[in-house]
């Protein structure tokens, strides 16, 4: 491939409902959105997941704009690469900026797929099928709100719900769900709201036979993970804290959790999330596949990704109306009554973005050439 243009644009999409967890509320979502242009006419699309605001990670849209257009995306202009592998060793030596590069790199592989003619689920290593849904809901109002919006998802068909936490809202909104669902697959995230002084509240959890508690503390805090893995019966999930393949071993060997949460997109692209998985798979520990609010663009390279062998619990790619409306992309991802959402099957990701939607969406565009 050879990089001729790479279009920049940052797109804010009205969330259909708030969104809310321990650091915060949202109501719309403002990303940064790249295509690659390569010199046959063929177009690779990257999504960055950097919010607006520095509260889940210190990357954000205008800090990924600035990395993006200034370091990242000159080197790659106009330099003939052997395939998408290969993009981020022509980079300057940046240091983290790990969403920021996800979006370039994954745009690339999206690119590699378009050029080949193959599905991207195909050249990452998987087999294109139907992928088990899960669906994460929020911090709601009140525990009545929360039974109607989990009602509403597993009427839905979706297969495992994931609802938010955070300190004072734990055991009341789990107890009621069991109390009204009883058994469904049901687990907890966190999003690292606690601390090690909480270990009894968390312990208290043991109780709902919850699939999993996600990233319960400091993303940069293992040990202590470990310590806590140690004295729940339930399986910690570890997301934020898995930076790629050496922070996944490190994880497994102090025995910080029993399950692993991938999100291509927040920890460097697919070529971090392969080297993770493959040491997941390694080591025995589950994986599924997490979200973050993407468009339909970033919803279907997470997809494709899903597609490798190692992911066995249904993820958090859930079906584009549950939070944009319309989504970027026609037609938009979707859940079929079973609870399984259909790989794209065009090359590449197998979608794009709408063209009057997306330049409806855009606050500010640029165009980079050699």
């Amino acid at each position: 491939m050879r990089i001729e243009a790479v279009d920049l644009a940052i797109v804010r999409l009205p969330l259909v409902r708030p969104f809310e967890t321990s650091f915060g509320r949202m109501d719309a979502r403002q990303f940064v959105l790249l295509a690659l242009r390569d010199a046959s006419g063929a177009t690779g699309w990257g999504e960055c997941v950097a919010d607006a605001d520095p509260f889940y990670s210190a990357e954000t849209t205008s800090t990924a704009w600035d990395v993006l257009s200034k370091y990242l995306v000159p080197p790659i202009l106009g330099r003939e690469l052997a395939h998408a592998r290969d993009l981020p060793g022509v980079w300057p030596p940046v240091r983290g900026h790990r969403m920021a590069k996800a979006a370039l790199e994954m745009a690339a592989w999206d690119l590699q797929g378009r050029l080949d003619g193959r599905p991207l689920g195909e050249l990452l290593g998987g087999t294109v099928r139907p992928i088990a849904a899960g669906v994460s809901i929020g911090i709601q109002p009140s525990a009545e709100a929360l039974i109607d919006r989990v009602a509403a998802e597993l009427a839905d068909g979706y297969r495992r719900i994931k609802i938010k936490i955070k300190p004072g809202w734990d055991r009341t909104p789990v107890e009621a769900l069991r109390r009204r669902f009883g058994a469904i697959p049901l687990m907890v995230d966190a999003n690292a709201a606690y601390t090690p002084d909480d270990a009894p509240v968390l312990a208290a959890l043991d109780d709902f036979d919850l699939m999993m508690i996600e990233q319960p503390l400091d993303e940069e805090d293992l040990i202590r993970h470990a310590r806590l893995q140690a004295a729940l019966r339930t399986p910690i999930c570890l997301d934020e804290s898995i930076t790629g393949p050496a922070a996944a071993a490190d994880a497994i060997a102090l025995g910080a959790c029993r399950v692993i949460n991938i999100k291509p997109g927040r920890m460097g692209g697919f070529g971090p999330s392969l080297g993770v998985h493959a040491t997941a798979v390694a080591h025995g520990l589950p994986l599924w596949h997490g979200g973050m609010l993407e468009s339909g663009i970033g919803r279907a390279h997470n997809l494709h990704l899903s597609t490798l062998p190692g992911f066995t619990l249904p993820g958090d790619v859930a079906a584009s109306r549950r939070y944009f409306v319309p989504d970027l992309i026609e037609p938009p991802i979707d859940v079929d009554p079973n609870g399984f959402i259909a790989v794209p099957s065009g090359p590449g990701i197998g979608v794009e973005p709408h063209a009057g939607r997306l330049r409806s969406a855009t606050l500010h565009a640029e165009t980079l050439r050699p």
